[in-house]
């Protein structure tokens, strides 16, 4: 780890501490992040980060809108133009399965207070809510796009919390999307 002096100079010192924030993040869940912790893991001063972030909060959104961001394209990668129910059903279990993936980002993301005035978080959340909102215009065109998109983002949003609290069985990732797959199918009265 490099030494932190008054010399010491970091290329890109907001990546480097976004960096060593997720690492801590996936080490040790958020009762570890803290600018102090970030600044010791990424070998610079101890306000060093105060630069980039006023307070654990700025930083916390950070992290949070990188997930966001994520989020997005885990989403859109899980099905590039969804337009069925189907395709609704495979976004949803993309949705949760990120959770499962990322379940320390995943809470900092949805649990964590944040600053509620930071911009790229703002950006990063309306974009995701966007991407839901478009997908429920083009699967159910005749619906009001808010008022569904918001039931389809609760139901998934409740089935990654449940799962990630053990509350329902995430043992085998078929299972899960089995799972997830009926329950966004049946908010729709479809079936496979």
């Amino acid at each position: 780890m490099p030494q932190a002096s008054s010399s010491y100079h970091h290329g890109d010192l907001r990546t480097t501490c976004l960096r060593a924030a997720r690492e801590l993040l996936e080490e040790d869940g958020s009762a570890g992040l803290s600018l102090r912790a970030v600044a010791r893991r990424a070998g610079v001063s101890a306000t060093a980060p105060y630069r980039h972030y006023a307070d654990r909060d700025a930083l916390v959104s950070a992290v949070a809108a990188e997930g966001y961001r994520e989020l997005a394209a885990h989403l859109a990668a899980a099905h590039p133009s969804p337009a069925t129910p189907d395709d609704l059903a495979a976004v949803g279990v993309a949705y949760v399965r990120f959770a499962l993936d990322h379940p320390a980002l995943f809470r900092v993301m949805f649990a964590e207070p944040c600053d509620p005035a930071n911009d790229e978080r703002a950006t990063a959340v309306a974009a995701v809510s966007e991407y839901v909102a478009g997908l429920v215009r083009r699967a159910f065109p005749g619906a009001d796009p808010e008022v569904l998109a918001t039931a389809v983002w609760a139901l998934v949003h409740g089935l990654a919390f449940l799962y990630l609290d053990g509350k329902l069985d995430a043992s085998a990732p078929d299972v899960v999307a089995d799972r997830v797959g009926a329950a966004v199918r049946a908010l729709f009265g479809t079936q496979p």
